[in-house]
């Protein structure tokens, strides 16, 4: 492969195609939170990134140093992804269950922990990315990876002002819709990666 349109056309698609269960998962943060500052949505939206450019180049060392171990990994990716998005979907589920019939509810703040074991559940697919471009040079494989994560910032910060929009007009709903939307991106994970 070489330096050409094609080849960030592709990094593009590549990304977008990468950071949709990142930008439903980002969506359910918006709602569970939806007086959340710019400046936590944009700490947010760059964890989402970050883990979206690191998980292809891992997958790319993978591929040019350790390929025998990942392949072996490979089949555990999609229930790693379905038990850590049902534990804080479940989580967000039951704290909204023990709120339903109050007007004002008191949203659980998105800590550290959550926001890194979301970022893991949504971009581990990405290693296999490594996969794909395994032909390319390292250098060519880090601006993929950048690219991959623009695009994922994007697509995430809208996904965070659309759940915030949406969550104040949910109010008290908002944080079981969220718990419901990560349960679901898990199944869905899970669903299209071992059937």
């Amino acid at each position: 492969m070489n330096w050409s349109f094609i080849f960030f056309f592709n990094s593009i698609l590549l990304g977008a195609g990468l950071a949709m269960d990142a930008f439903s998962v980002s969506m359910a943060n918006g709602l569970n939170d939806p007086k959340m500052s710019k400046k936590r949505m944009l700490c947010i939206a760059g964890a989402f990134a970050a883990f979206q450019a690191f998980m292809p180049m891992t997958g790319w060392i993978c591929v040019h140093t350790i390929v025998e171990y990942f392949s072996a990994f490979e089949k555990f990716i999609p229930w790693i992804a379905l038990i850590l998005l049902a534990y804080i979907g479940g989580g967000m589920l039951l704290n909204g269950i023990r709120h339903k019939d109050k007007e004002e509810v008191s949203h659980t703040r998105l800590t550290a922990w959550a926001l890194f074991i979301q970022g893991v559940a949504t971009s581990i697919d990405a290693l296999s990315v490594g996969f794909t471009i395994a032909e390319y040079d390292w250098l060519m494989a880090l601006v993929c990876s950048l690219i991959i994560a623009t695009v994922t910032l994007v697509i995430c910060l809208s996904g965070l002002v659309i759940g915030k929009k949406f969550g104040t007009k949910l109010s008290n709903k908002a944080e079981m819709l969220g718990g419901i939307i990560l349960i679901a991106i898990g199944i869905e994970i899970f669903v299209s990666n071992v059937f």
